[in-house]
């Protein structure tokens, strides 16, 4: 039996249910459904458990913007994230429309009928099912949940303690009274070492190079003022989501404009936190602020336990693991029981589904972004890629209140499809996400991604402010985005024969 709705929906996160929410909230008319491949809702903060999970983007801005996070905390932990997430999906109605357990295996749209054809597996039963939709919204982010990236360590298969990676953390695992090696530097190592610190004998952070840290209060000052003072929640929210808006593209602005100011200021940051001992080489990286995305420490807790002495920080290289540890290439040997390897995501696209238009693959890397949501040649479809530079929400209710906006047009006026087409001209080399940061996932993943414009609303620039012009304040019709009668192209204002 193939069953159809107006709008398909692939993943159950943020995005995914952030759409849901605003084809109700925008008055759409239209039917939905989503498939979702685990079996809750959450995605990202349903899938990862390792210790201190947490948001790196304040909860203000990561939150939705049509519903109020509620709470002072400025970073917030993984299951408080998903239980947001699903109170909001259950406060619109969104959880009856949600097919759990569905893998998205691959799409193909009738030009002639306008209409997509999904094939997606039950993988509780190996049994395949059929969708058919007239748009359909990829919102399952962009990595591969089933395999984290690790590179192939010379020798660790001579390492007879445990290795784990943190995107498949062991359920009840116990480090209790061990010595733990974290390598990485990133967000994932940073929350983990405050987070073992306490069980373990000993935690270290084995950083290749360096990540920019920014420390923040644990707790919004503003926030807690807003409480004392009896502000609405709703009033509260907006005010505070403005100004960590602003505060978000100022740090990056300074970044991008003195970054030699910036540097000054982090490390500054750090000594204030560690003192004046502080070996300022393990906190200063090759590269400028926010070429690689800030990671932030509530409260400072990494240096709490960096001054305790139950953790501390290594920057070196790994010649070879060894029975008892890694050997480093400096000569000297890490003893370790449990090395967890927080090396990163394997970017990909729409879960490894394929994509066909009339039965001729598709090459998302061919394509290039339009409003960074749609993408050229590929119609009835939009794609939300969050930012790299501020909270993954603030794009992804852009865009679903974008596409909210071009399927009243497409009611109101009669149209079957939305398309947009690119020149030569407004190609570029770089992709979706390869311009803003260089981040390692990013680079791993360069190839696969999209590419972004040369020019114009085709060019990403990551700003939220022009973003939100772009998509919300601007027309709809703007001579690029083309609609549709059932296949026959209809430029704005015109009609089109026969119907």
């Amino acid at each position: 039996m193939t069953r159809h709705v107006d709008v398909l929906i692939i993943g159950a996160g943020l995005s995914g249910i952030g759409t849901a929410c605003h084809l109700t909230r925008e008055q759409t008319g239209r039917t939905y459904a989503i498939l979702e491949r685990r079996e809750r809702i959450g995605g990202t903060w349903d899938l990862f458990k390792y210790p201190g999970i947490r948001s790196d983007s304040d909860m203000l801005t990561f939150g939705f913007g049509f519903r109020p996070w509620i709470g002072t905390k400025v970073l917030a932990d993984g299951a408080s994230i998903r239980n947001y997430v699903e109170d909001t999906a259950k406060e619109y109605g969104v959880t009856d429309h949600i097919n759990f357990g569905r893998k998205f295996v691959s799409a193909d749209f009738d030009r002639a009928n306008a209409l997509w054809t999904v094939t997606a597996v039950i993988e509780a039963t190996g049994e395949t099912e059929t969708w058919t939709a007239n748009v359909l919204v990829g919102a399952s982010g962009y990595y591969n949940y089933d395999k984290g990236y690790q590179p192939d360590f010379p020798g660790q298969e001579d390492f007879k303690g445990q290795i784990v990676h943190p995107q498949h953390w062991p359920e009840n695992f116990d480090y209790s009274g061990k010595k733990v090696v974290v390598i990485g530097s990133g967000a994932t190592a940073i929350t983990l070492i405050p987070s073992m610190a306490d069980t373990a004998s000993h935690v270290t952070m084995l950083q290749r190079s360096p990540t920019w840290i920014q420390a923040l209060p644990s707790d919004d000052p503003v926030a807690i003022g807003f409480k004392k003072a009896r502000v609405p929640d709703q009033v509260a929210y907006k005010i505070g989501r403005a100004r960590n808006i602003a505060l978000q593209r100022a740090s990056f602005q300074l970044s991008r404009t003195n970054p030699e100011l910036a540097k000054k200021l982090m490390l500054a940051q750090v000594r204030l936190q560690l003192g004046k001992k502080v070996d300022l080489r393990h906190f200063t990286p090759s590269y400028n602020p926010w070429d690689q995305r800030l990671c932030v420490v509530p409260n400072g807790d990494l240096f709490k336990v960096l001054k305790s002495g139950k953790a501390d920080i290594v920057t070196d290289k790994i010649a070879k693991f060894t029975e008892k540890g890694i050997l480093l290439e400096s000569g000297q040997e890490l003893e370790a029981d449990v090395i967890v390897t927080a090396t990163g995501l394997n970017v990909q696209i729409l879960g490894g589904a394929t994509l066909s238009i009339d039965g001729e693959p598709l090459k998302m890397n061919e394509t290039v972004a339009y409003k960074s949501v749609l993408y050229s040649d590929v119609p009835n479809f939009l794609m939300i890629i969050g930012y790299t530079n501020a909270s993954w929400t603030l794009k992804a209710d852009l865009a679903a209140a974008y596409l909210c906006r071009v399927l009243n047009i497409m009611r109101d006026r009669g149209y079957t499809t939305f398309e947009v087409h690119a020149n030569p001209e407004d190609f570029a080399e770089e992709s979706l996400m390869g311009g803003a940061l260089t981040s390692g996932y990013i680079q791993r993943g360069n190839g696969e991604m999209p590419r972004q414009g040369a020019r114009g609303a085709w060019k990403l620039i990551n700003n939220y402010y022009r973003d939100r012009k772009l998509m919300h304040d601007a027309p709809i019709e703007d001579g690029v985005l083309q609609f549709s009668k059932t296949g026959t192209a209809v430029k704005p204002g015109e009609t089109a024969v026969g119907a």
